[in-house]
């Protein structure tokens, strides 16, 4: 299938590992030329091909750094990937104040409103495409940490408001929401996966192999990170040009309902 994206321009952001680098590639691959944005580069992102931008999308000074910047860079923007987010804790609701309900929800849900926003003019113009990276914990809120599922929750909300202002003026949005994803989110000892699995008192390394049964997977694996980046190219490219306000779910079967 050819997605006929080598004539366009892109922005990815959260592009320096996981989901963002393997968009990143595939997007580049199919001749897009991109701008990728991270608070910290990585090798990989730096001789990805992209053109790096540093930032830190948390706040509104990094995003408008990073559109300005690729408006330059690319002299217009016809895709948009909102990737960024994630979180550092699993918290609880009594465990979470003002301040990291705040943290996530700057990083989760205004970084997409404030790159949105920035690139819209650009995006109407040229009757662009917008996917946003939410999560699963958008429709199972109880099984993760409630500050991380309330955040996502409102961004594929977000999404479905903006593809109904904006679809008559040319421009699609749409939502992704993986289940577990071999990234470093999971795979880092230290980072959310150990915290999780020392939550539940086990070592990290024998808490990795058990996920997709703790977790009713039903292809018995977690989502690689460019079978996510595969399912976010269909959607920018025209191929997928009646698709809109729409809400990709990719967990390898975890949600059961219906």
């Amino acid at each position: 299938m050819q997605l006929n994206l080598d004539s366009k321009t892109a922005v990815v952001t959260g592009a320096s590992r996981g989901i963002g680098l393997a968009t990143v590639q595939t997007l580049i691959s199919e001749g897009v030329r991109v701008v990728g944005a991270a608070r910290t580069i990585t090798p990989e992102l730096k001789d990805s091909g992209a053109v790096p931008v540093a930032a830190d999308l948390a706040t509104a000074e990094g995003v408008t750094a990073l559109i300005d910047t690729a408006l330059a860079e690319l002299g217009g923007i016809d895709l948009l990937v909102n990737n960024v987010g994630g979180v550092d804790e699993p918290l609880r609701f009594l465990e979470a104040d003002d301040e990291q309900w705040t943290a996530v929800f700057d990083l989760n849900l205004f970084s997409t409103v404030r790159a949105t926003r920035a690139a819209l003019p650009s995006l109407i113009e040229r009757r662009g495409s917008v996917v946003n990276v939410s999560s699963i914990n958008s429709r199972l809120p109880a099984a993760g940490p409630v500050v991380f599922s309330a955040a996502k929750a409102a961004l594929a909300a977000l999404g479905k408001s903006l593809a109904e202002e904006f679809g008559p003026q040319g421009v699609r949005v749409n939502t992704v929401s993986p289940g577990v994803v071999r990234t470093a989110i999971w795979e880092d000892p230290h980072g959310f996966g150990g915290k999780v699995a020392a939550s539940a008192g086990a070592e990290h390394a024998a808490f990795l192999p058990q996920i997709p049964q703790a977790f009713s997977i039903t292809t018995g694996r977690i989502t690689e990170p460019q079978e996510v980046a595969a399912l976010i190219a269909f959607l920018l490219s025209d191929i997928a040009g009646n698709i809109t306000g729409a809400d990709y779910v990719i967990d390898g079967g975890t949600i059961k309902a219906i």
